[in-house]
Protein backbone atom coordinates (compact mmCIF):
# COMPACT_ATOMS: atom_id res chain seq x y z
CA UNK A 1 0.00 0.00 0.00
CA UNK A 2 1.10 3.74 -0.96
CA UNK A 3 -0.23 6.55 1.41
CA UNK A 4 0.82 9.73 0.94
CA UNK A 5 0.72 12.60 3.59
CA UNK A 6 0.04 16.68 2.35
CA UNK A 7 1.28 18.10 5.42
CA UNK A 8 1.01 21.61 6.55
CA UNK A 9 2.76 24.44 5.91
CA UNK A 10 3.48 26.10 9.32
CA UNK A 11 6.37 24.64 11.29
CA UNK A 12 4.07 24.59 14.61
CA UNK A 13 1.45 22.33 12.63
CA UNK A 14 3.62 19.91 11.16
CA UNK A 15 4.81 19.49 15.25
CA UNK A 16 0.44 18.93 15.86
CA UNK A 17 0.72 16.54 13.02
CA UNK A 18 3.17 13.79 14.24
CA UNK A 19 0.36 11.80 16.45
CA UNK A 20 -1.19 11.64 12.88
CA UNK A 21 2.31 10.32 11.18
CA UNK A 22 2.65 7.93 13.97
CA UNK A 23 -0.84 6.48 14.04
CA UNK A 24 -0.71 5.66 10.39
CA UNK A 25 2.60 4.24 10.99
CA UNK A 26 1.59 2.20 13.73
CA UNK A 27 -1.81 1.09 12.25
CA UNK A 28 -0.33 0.15 8.65
CA UNK A 29 3.49 -0.48 9.51
CA UNK A 30 5.83 -2.47 6.97
CA UNK A 31 2.61 -3.12 4.58
CA UNK A 32 2.75 0.69 3.76
CA UNK A 33 5.28 3.27 1.70
CA UNK A 34 4.57 6.17 3.41
CA UNK A 35 5.48 9.82 1.53
CA UNK A 36 5.29 13.27 2.85
CA UNK A 37 4.40 15.83 0.60
CA UNK A 38 5.64 19.12 2.12
CA UNK A 39 7.62 22.87 2.31
CA UNK A 40 10.97 22.61 2.30
CA UNK A 41 11.30 24.93 5.51
CA UNK A 42 9.70 21.99 7.14
CA UNK A 43 11.10 19.39 6.83
CA UNK A 44 14.00 19.57 9.24
CA UNK A 45 11.21 19.46 11.69
CA UNK A 46 10.54 16.14 11.05
CA UNK A 47 14.16 15.16 10.24
CA UNK A 48 15.63 12.13 13.09
CA UNK A 49 11.84 10.24 12.67
CA UNK A 50 11.26 7.49 10.89
CA UNK A 51 7.30 7.65 9.91
CA UNK A 52 7.96 8.67 6.45
CA UNK A 53 9.84 6.55 3.57
CA UNK A 54 10.43 9.43 0.98
CA UNK A 55 9.48 13.09 0.97
CA UNK A 56 8.54 14.96 -2.36
CA UNK A 57 8.93 19.15 -1.63
CA UNK A 58 6.54 21.16 -2.66
CA UNK A 59 7.39 25.14 -3.47
CA UNK A 60 5.37 26.94 -6.36
CA UNK A 61 8.39 29.65 -6.02
CA UNK A 62 11.21 27.11 -6.02
CA UNK A 63 13.85 27.38 -9.19
CA UNK A 64 13.25 23.44 -8.95
CA UNK A 65 10.22 23.07 -11.50
CA UNK A 66 10.00 19.59 -10.00
CA UNK A 67 8.73 21.09 -6.73
CA UNK A 68 6.25 23.44 -8.83
CA UNK A 69 2.60 21.82 -9.18
CA UNK A 70 3.06 19.60 -12.41
CA UNK A 71 6.46 18.38 -11.01
CA UNK A 72 4.73 17.39 -7.72
CA UNK A 73 1.73 16.10 -9.60
CA UNK A 74 3.75 13.97 -12.06
CA UNK A 75 5.96 12.60 -9.27
CA UNK A 76 2.75 11.62 -7.00
CA UNK A 77 1.23 9.73 -10.24
CA UNK A 78 4.00 7.62 -10.63
CA UNK A 79 3.60 6.53 -6.80
CA UNK A 80 0.33 5.38 -7.48
CA UNK A 81 -1.23 5.90 -4.17
CA UNK A 82 -3.71 4.34 -2.35
CA UNK A 83 -4.39 6.85 0.05
CA UNK A 84 -4.12 10.48 0.50
CA UNK A 85 -4.61 12.82 3.46
CA UNK A 86 -5.08 16.25 2.69
CA UNK A 87 -3.57 18.08 6.59
CA UNK A 88 -4.17 21.43 4.66
CA UNK A 89 -7.45 22.95 3.41
CA UNK A 90 -6.71 24.90 0.57
CA UNK A 91 -8.47 24.54 -2.61
CA UNK A 92 -5.19 24.04 -4.11
CA UNK A 93 -4.18 21.07 -2.06
CA UNK A 94 -7.48 19.40 -3.01
CA UNK A 95 -6.45 19.89 -6.68
CA UNK A 96 -2.89 18.31 -5.86
CA UNK A 97 -5.28 15.75 -4.87
CA UNK A 98 -7.14 15.10 -7.44
CA UNK A 99 -4.71 15.36 -9.81
CA UNK A 100 -2.47 12.66 -8.43
CA UNK A 101 -4.77 10.15 -8.87
CA UNK A 102 -4.51 8.70 -5.24
CA UNK A 103 -7.51 6.42 -5.12
CA UNK A 104 -8.70 7.43 -1.65
CA UNK A 105 -8.20 11.09 -1.57
CA UNK A 106 -9.15 12.13 2.57
CA UNK A 107 -10.00 16.18 3.72
CA UNK A 108 -12.32 18.36 5.14
CA UNK A 109 -14.59 20.09 3.09
CA UNK A 110 -13.76 23.56 3.01
CA UNK A 111 -12.53 26.39 0.41
CA UNK A 112 -15.25 24.93 -2.23
CA UNK A 113 -13.15 21.47 -2.60
CA UNK A 114 -15.21 19.03 -1.47
CA UNK A 115 -15.95 17.80 -5.54
CA UNK A 116 -12.23 17.19 -4.90
CA UNK A 117 -12.64 14.73 -2.60
CA UNK A 118 -14.02 11.64 -2.19
CA UNK A 119 -13.27 10.60 1.08
CA UNK A 120 -15.34 13.64 2.77
CA UNK A 121 -14.88 15.44 6.85
CA UNK A 122 -16.82 18.26 7.45
CA UNK A 123 -15.23 20.55 9.96
CA UNK A 124 -17.78 21.08 13.06
CA UNK A 125 -19.33 24.82 13.13
CA UNK A 126 -21.08 27.09 15.36
CA UNK A 127 -23.36 28.45 12.86
CA UNK A 128 -21.31 30.20 9.90
CA UNK A 129 -18.41 29.83 12.46
CA UNK A 130 -15.80 26.70 12.54
CA UNK A 131 -15.67 25.24 16.18
CA UNK A 132 -12.46 25.65 17.56
CA UNK A 133 -10.66 22.38 17.61
CA UNK A 134 -7.01 21.51 18.17
CA UNK A 135 -5.02 20.43 14.83
CA UNK A 136 -3.81 17.73 16.79
CA UNK A 137 -7.73 16.59 16.96
CA UNK A 138 -8.50 18.07 13.45
CA UNK A 139 -5.51 15.60 11.81
CA UNK A 140 -6.38 12.74 13.68
CA UNK A 141 -10.01 12.62 12.41
CA UNK A 142 -8.55 12.21 9.08
CA UNK A 143 -5.95 9.27 10.25
CA UNK A 144 -9.19 7.37 11.98
CA UNK A 145 -11.13 7.91 8.67
CA UNK A 146 -8.38 6.00 6.66
CA UNK A 147 -8.57 3.27 9.33
CA UNK A 148 -6.51 4.00 12.23
CA UNK A 149 -7.99 3.26 15.65
CA UNK A 150 -7.39 4.88 19.07
CA UNK A 151 -5.84 8.14 20.27
CA UNK A 152 -2.75 8.77 19.73
CA UNK A 153 -2.67 12.36 21.72
CA UNK A 154 1.29 13.15 22.27
CA UNK A 155 3.39 15.43 19.70
CA UNK A 156 6.64 13.83 19.56
CA UNK A 157 9.87 14.94 17.53
CA UNK A 158 13.60 13.52 17.13
CA UNK A 159 17.15 15.53 16.81
CA UNK A 160 19.90 14.42 14.69
CA UNK A 161 23.38 14.24 15.68
CA UNK A 162 23.92 17.04 13.48
CA UNK A 163 21.90 18.91 15.51
CA UNK A 164 23.04 17.89 18.66
CA UNK A 165 26.37 18.61 17.79
CA UNK A 166 25.14 22.30 17.15
CA UNK A 167 23.83 22.96 20.67
CA UNK A 168 26.93 21.48 22.42
CA UNK A 169 28.76 24.27 20.78
CA UNK A 170 26.32 27.20 21.56
CA UNK A 171 26.51 25.21 25.37
CA UNK A 172 30.32 25.74 25.32
CA UNK A 173 30.14 28.90 23.64
CA UNK A 174 28.11 30.37 26.64
CA UNK A 175 29.37 28.31 29.11
CA UNK A 176 26.13 26.96 29.87
CA UNK A 177 26.94 23.81 30.88
CA UNK A 178 27.82 25.59 34.13
CA UNK A 179 24.23 26.35 34.82
CA UNK A 180 22.25 24.31 36.91
CA UNK A 181 19.32 25.05 34.85
CA UNK A 182 18.73 26.69 31.33
CA UNK A 183 15.44 28.35 29.96
CA UNK A 184 14.82 28.95 26.78
CA UNK A 185 13.36 32.15 25.03
CA UNK A 186 11.05 32.16 21.91
CA UNK A 187 9.66 35.58 20.98
CA UNK A 188 8.83 35.56 17.40
CA UNK A 189 6.34 33.75 15.07
CA UNK A 190 5.90 33.98 11.48
CA UNK A 191 2.42 34.62 12.05
CA UNK A 192 2.54 38.40 12.62
CA UNK A 193 3.70 41.10 14.84
CA UNK A 194 0.27 40.64 17.06
CA UNK A 195 1.39 37.28 18.60
CA UNK A 196 4.91 39.17 19.64
CA UNK A 197 5.62 39.55 23.52
CA UNK A 198 7.39 43.08 23.48
CA UNK A 199 11.08 43.14 23.93
CA UNK A 200 11.39 44.87 26.82
CA UNK A 201 9.36 42.59 28.78
CA UNK A 202 11.08 39.64 27.48
CA UNK A 203 14.65 41.24 28.24
CA UNK A 204 13.09 41.69 32.32
CA UNK A 205 11.64 37.76 32.43
CA UNK A 206 15.01 37.15 31.63
CA UNK A 207 16.88 39.10 33.94
CA UNK A 208 14.42 37.80 37.19
CA UNK A 209 14.63 34.55 35.60
CA UNK A 210 18.60 34.48 36.17
CA UNK A 211 18.56 36.78 39.89
CA UNK A 212 15.12 34.78 41.43
CA UNK A 213 15.27 31.10 39.86
CA UNK A 214 19.07 31.03 39.52
CA UNK A 215 18.58 30.12 35.58
CA UNK A 216 20.64 31.25 32.52
CA UNK A 217 18.52 31.97 29.49
CA UNK A 218 19.27 31.21 25.84
CA UNK A 219 16.96 33.52 23.65
CA UNK A 220 16.08 31.58 20.38
CA UNK A 221 15.23 33.45 16.95
CA UNK A 222 14.90 32.13 13.46
CA UNK A 223 16.21 34.29 10.27
CA UNK A 224 13.77 36.72 10.65
CA UNK A 225 13.95 37.36 14.60
CA UNK A 226 17.86 38.33 14.74
CA UNK A 227 17.01 41.69 15.65
CA UNK A 228 14.49 40.95 18.28
CA UNK A 229 17.09 38.46 19.89
CA UNK A 230 19.84 40.78 19.77
CA UNK A 231 17.51 43.62 21.64
CA UNK A 232 16.30 41.01 24.60
CA UNK A 233 20.10 40.49 25.27
CA UNK A 234 21.05 44.22 25.26
CA UNK A 235 17.79 45.03 27.39
CA UNK A 236 18.71 41.98 30.18
CA UNK A 237 22.40 43.35 29.90
CA UNK A 238 23.23 40.39 32.28
CA UNK A 239 26.37 37.51 31.51
CA UNK A 240 23.90 35.25 31.53
CA UNK A 241 21.36 35.89 28.98
CA UNK A 242 22.57 34.98 25.46
CA UNK A 243 21.39 34.64 22.15
CA UNK A 244 21.33 32.85 18.99
CA UNK A 245 21.34 36.29 16.90
CA UNK A 246 25.25 35.69 15.65
CA UNK A 247 24.83 32.17 15.55
CA UNK A 248 24.23 29.74 12.35
CA UNK A 249 20.91 28.80 12.86
CA UNK A 250 18.49 26.07 11.58
CA UNK A 251 15.12 24.55 12.67
CA UNK A 252 17.51 21.64 14.05
CA UNK A 253 19.19 23.53 16.30
CA UNK A 254 16.38 25.21 17.88
CA UNK A 255 14.84 21.69 18.55
CA UNK A 256 18.01 20.52 20.03
CA UNK A 257 18.65 23.59 22.18
CA UNK A 258 14.78 23.33 23.41
CA UNK A 259 15.21 19.52 24.45
CA UNK A 260 17.92 19.91 26.85
CA UNK A 261 16.51 23.13 28.27
CA UNK A 262 14.83 22.85 31.73
CA UNK A 263 11.93 25.18 30.52
CA UNK A 264 10.90 26.98 27.15
CA UNK A 265 8.74 30.69 27.46
CA UNK A 266 7.17 31.08 24.21
CA UNK A 267 4.65 33.34 22.30
CA UNK A 268 2.20 30.89 19.97
CA UNK A 269 4.76 30.03 17.35
CA UNK A 270 6.28 26.70 16.07
CA UNK A 271 9.29 26.32 18.51
CA UNK A 272 6.26 26.51 21.14
CA UNK A 273 5.18 22.40 20.18
CA UNK A 274 8.98 21.59 20.36
CA UNK A 275 8.62 21.77 23.86
CA UNK A 276 5.70 19.26 23.77
CA UNK A 277 7.41 17.00 21.30
CA UNK A 278 10.70 16.84 24.03
CA UNK A 279 8.35 16.92 27.07
CA UNK A 280 9.91 20.20 28.17
CA UNK A 281 8.09 22.39 30.76
CA UNK A 282 6.67 25.68 28.80
CA UNK A 283 4.94 28.49 29.06
CA UNK A 284 2.97 29.96 26.50
CA UNK A 285 1.91 33.36 25.76
CA UNK A 286 -1.40 33.48 23.92
CA UNK A 287 -2.75 37.15 22.66
CA UNK A 288 -4.70 37.89 19.09
CA UNK A 289 -5.15 33.88 18.81
CA UNK A 290 -7.55 31.59 20.60
CA UNK A 291 -5.66 28.85 22.49
CA UNK A 292 -8.00 26.22 21.55
CA UNK A 293 -6.57 25.93 18.00
CA UNK A 294 -3.23 25.34 19.27
CA UNK A 295 -4.03 22.78 22.09
CA UNK A 296 -1.11 20.28 21.82
CA UNK A 297 -1.82 18.36 24.94
CA UNK A 298 1.29 18.88 26.79
CA UNK A 299 0.60 17.95 30.10
CA UNK A 300 3.53 20.65 31.74
CA UNK A 301 2.19 23.09 29.75
CA UNK A 302 0.87 26.85 31.36
CA UNK A 303 -1.02 28.94 29.03
CA UNK A 304 -1.47 32.71 29.65
CA UNK A 305 -3.62 35.28 27.63
CA UNK A 306 -5.50 38.55 28.98
CA UNK A 307 -9.44 38.52 28.50
CA UNK A 308 -10.16 41.48 26.36
CA UNK A 309 -12.94 41.97 24.80
CA UNK A 310 -10.91 42.15 21.33
CA UNK A 311 -9.56 39.09 21.86
CA UNK A 312 -9.33 36.73 19.86
CA UNK A 313 -9.10 38.80 16.89
CA UNK A 314 -6.60 36.52 14.50
CA UNK A 315 -5.08 39.67 13.26
CA UNK A 316 -1.05 39.74 11.81
CA UNK A 317 -1.14 43.00 12.94
CA UNK A 318 -3.84 44.35 16.39
CA UNK A 319 -6.24 46.32 14.31
CA UNK A 320 -6.57 48.83 16.92
CA UNK A 321 -3.32 49.64 17.27
CA UNK A 322 -2.62 49.45 21.30
CA UNK A 323 -1.67 45.56 20.84
CA UNK A 324 -2.85 45.13 24.55
CA UNK A 325 -3.88 41.57 24.28
CA UNK A 326 0.22 40.88 24.39
CA UNK A 327 1.47 43.99 25.97
CA UNK A 328 -0.74 44.19 29.44
CA UNK A 329 0.59 40.51 29.87
CA UNK A 330 2.47 41.30 32.66
CA UNK A 331 6.09 40.10 33.10
CA UNK A 332 5.04 38.93 36.61
CA UNK A 333 2.91 36.80 35.55
CA UNK A 334 4.88 35.09 33.58
CA UNK A 335 7.41 35.01 35.77
CA UNK A 336 5.19 33.02 38.69
CA UNK A 337 3.96 30.66 35.80
CA UNK A 338 7.70 30.19 34.79
CA UNK A 339 8.65 29.54 38.66
CA UNK A 340 5.83 27.21 39.54
CA UNK A 341 7.15 25.04 36.47
CA UNK A 342 10.82 24.99 37.42
CA UNK A 343 10.22 24.24 41.11
CA UNK A 344 7.62 21.42 40.16
CA UNK A 345 10.61 19.57 38.21
CA UNK A 346 12.99 20.36 40.66
CA UNK A 347 10.53 18.54 43.31
CA UNK A 348 10.37 15.84 40.63
CA UNK A 349 13.73 15.29 40.38
CA UNK A 350 14.34 15.43 43.77
CA UNK A 351 11.65 12.76 45.07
Amino acid sequence: MNIGILLPNWIGDVVMATPTLRALRERFGGDATFTGVMRPYVADVLAGTDWLDQTLFYDPRSRDRRQHTRGVVARMRKLRLDKLLLLTNSFRSGVIGWLSGARERYGYVRSCRGWLLNRRLYPPRQGRKFTPVSAVDYYLELARAAGCDGPARPCRLATKASDEQQADEVWNRFALGDAQRVVTLNSGGAYGAAKHWPAEHFAALAQRLVDDCDTAVLVLCGPAEREIAAEITRLADHPRVHSLAEQSISIGLSKACVRRSSLLVSTDSGPRHFAAAFDVPAVSLFGPTDPRWAINYHPREIHLHESLACQPCAKRVCPLGHHRCMRDLSVERVLAAAASLLKASADKSAA
